[in-house]
């Protein structure tokens, strides 16, 4: 099976359910603010108060520090495509996008958060070709691009100990923007800089980086401070980007809290830009509480009475009142919490029993519950409950041959509200996940709606163009656990999973799940 682009991408709306979200709000009244940008030029740092300095070797500590943040806040299946950055340094900066990729893949090795796609200048038009030649690098179409440039001004004056000392200033400025339309995604870009300090026309072998009222201090020896510098920068430029993408408290891993300059504005900019869309910051807090394992409603952007509950529990687990207002108190503790300890006071919560929509009259047909089919594999550890998982997988009217090139829609209905996970093993014996994804990250789905895929997801399946046999297996369980999977079966959504075969990702899911787990397996035979 291939996995294919729309270029008719479709949006999906939320209801905004403006008045309950102001219940959850509370009466709070919040002033808009932006973050300070700390994009002070020379002349401006000059004239400033001295900032302390703190010496440091690089940012490494820091980008093993996001790795676990990412991992801890949930982020996964972010998909990126970085062209050439502009280089305005006559080769100073040589070499930042082979920097960036390096960076980033230091920062997500365990979580897997990130996957950095190179090209080029014209990465538009190579996104294009590449998808037409079915290239598997551009399977999927990244959700975000990565623009960016580096610059030196160089011949500057800076204080220094006092005294005015010759430097030059590396800068480098990254935006970011959706490859749907090609918009700047709000308050994710960042500008930073490092000051190279001089002794006549060689550096002096030190530098340093502002960011936060703190200047880091770093020193290199045998006169590499240039590319020291260089990749220092792009580090904590690539700290700050992603941790604002993911919606991370990133200063946390420089040493920063809310007493520092800016922190303070950047956590009420977050505030502030969600809020001004009610169900994104509902969605984010939905997210969060369900990897906290006290959420287990869906992920859908509107008030219901499991996300009051859940609100109103962390809240006082946190030290606030026991209510469930979404507030900017509640957003700021929320970020400078130690999770860990917090879950340790609180149960996980039950999961939620399903949802039974009110009939419309005329009454439709009762459907028949759904019970396992013949070729289903139902795996219960510990005791069997009495109502037992079960899962349907099927094509929209129960197509199960296939010519070559043809699309294919699934049918996934659970037995009763479930996560669901879904696997491909293609005609090469290799095997990706598909669901959840980057367009659709909530694995919960609702057996009195189902789910179709890819539906109104911006990829395709079809049968692969070699009209051999393929295999999709899905599993089904009472709580997400795609965090607890281990590294070789939690990759990204289409990458291809360093297993050999399905039984080892079921086994993955038998030891996750720790209870009630369905498992059904359907073949695509070719006509």
């Amino acid at each position: 099976m291939t996995m294919l682009p729309i270029h008719a991408s479709a949006r999906l709306v939320f209801p905004l359910a403006v008045a309950a979200f102001a219940a959850l709000m509370g009466c709070t009244s919040v002033a808009p603010q932006r973050p300070a940008a700390d994009n002070q030029t020379p002349e401006r740092r000059t004239a400033a108060a001295p900032a302390p300095v703190q010496p440091i070797a690089n940012f490494s500590p820091a980008l093993r520090c996001m790795d676990t943040l990412l991992l801890d806040y949930g982020a996964r299946d972010l998909t990126v495509i970085v062209e050439d950055l502009a280089d305005q340094t006559k080769g100073t900066g040589g070499g930042a996008k082979d920097t960036l990729n390096a960076v980033v893949a230091d920062m997500t090795q365990r979580s897997r958060a990130i996957r950095l796609v190179a090209s080029g200048k014209d990465w538009g038009n190579t996104v294009n070709a590449m998808l037409a030649l079915k290239q598997e690098q551009f399977a999927v179409t990244p959700q975000y691009a990565l623009r960016g440039s580096i610059n030196l001004l160089d011949n500057q004056t800076v204080q220094r100990n006092g005294e005015n000392v010759a430097a030059s200033v590396l800068g480098i400025d990254l935006t970011m923007l959706t490859t749907q339309d090609l918009s700047v995604v709000p308050g994710i870009a960042t500008r930073n800089s490092v000051v190279l300090f001089k002794q006549g026309k060689a550096y002096d072998g030190k530098a340093e980086i502002r960011k936060f009222g703190v200047n880091f201090g770093l020193s290199a020896s045998g006169g590499d401070v240039v590319g020291h510098a260089s990749r220092a920068l792009v580090e904590l430029a690539s700290i700050e980007l992603f941790g604002r993408l993911a919606r991370v408290p990133y200063w946390t891993c420089l040493g920063m809290t809310e007493a520092h300059e800016g922190v303070a504005a950047e956590i009420q900019g977050w505030y502030d830009t969600m809020a001004s869309q009610p169900s994104e910051i509902i969605r984010y807090f939905q997210t969060q509480l369900r990897a906290r394992r006290i959420y287990e409603g869906p992920i859908d952007g509107a008030i219901n009475a499991q996300l009051k509950e859940a609100v109103a529990r962390y809240r006082e687990a946190l030290g606030l009142t026991r209510e469930n207002k979404i507030s900017l108190d509640f957003f700021k503790a929320y970020l400078a919490a130690d999770h860990r300890e917090i879950e340790g006071k609180l149960a996980p919560t039950a999961p939620a029993p399903t949802q039974v929509a009110a009939a419309p009259a005329p009454v439709p047909a009762v459907t028949a519950p759904i019970a396992p089919r013949a070729d289903t594999v139902m795996v219960v550890t510990g005791q069997a409950p009495k109502n037992q998982l079960a899962l349907r997988v099927g094509t929209v009217n129960d197509v199960r041959r296939f010519g070559r090139g043809e699309p294919v829609q699934l049918t996934i209905r659970p037995s009763r509200d479930a996560h669901v996970y879904c696997f491909l093993q293609d005609e090469t014996k290799k095997i990706i996940r598909f669901f959840p994804n980057r367009f659709q990250r909530d694995s919960r789905v609702q057996t009195a709606e189902g789910l179709t895929l890819p539906g109104s997801m911006r990829f395709e399946i079809v049968m692969n163009p070699r009209g051999l046999q393929e295999t999709i297996s899905c599993f089904a369980t009472e709580r997400d656990v795609l965090a607890q999977l281990p590294a070789g079966v939690n990759v990204g959504d289409f990458d291809p999973l360093p297993v050999a075969s399905l039984d080892q990702v079921k086994s993955a899911f038998v030891k996750a799940a720790n209870g009630a787990l369905a498992q059904e397996t359907f073949q695509l035979q070719p006509k």
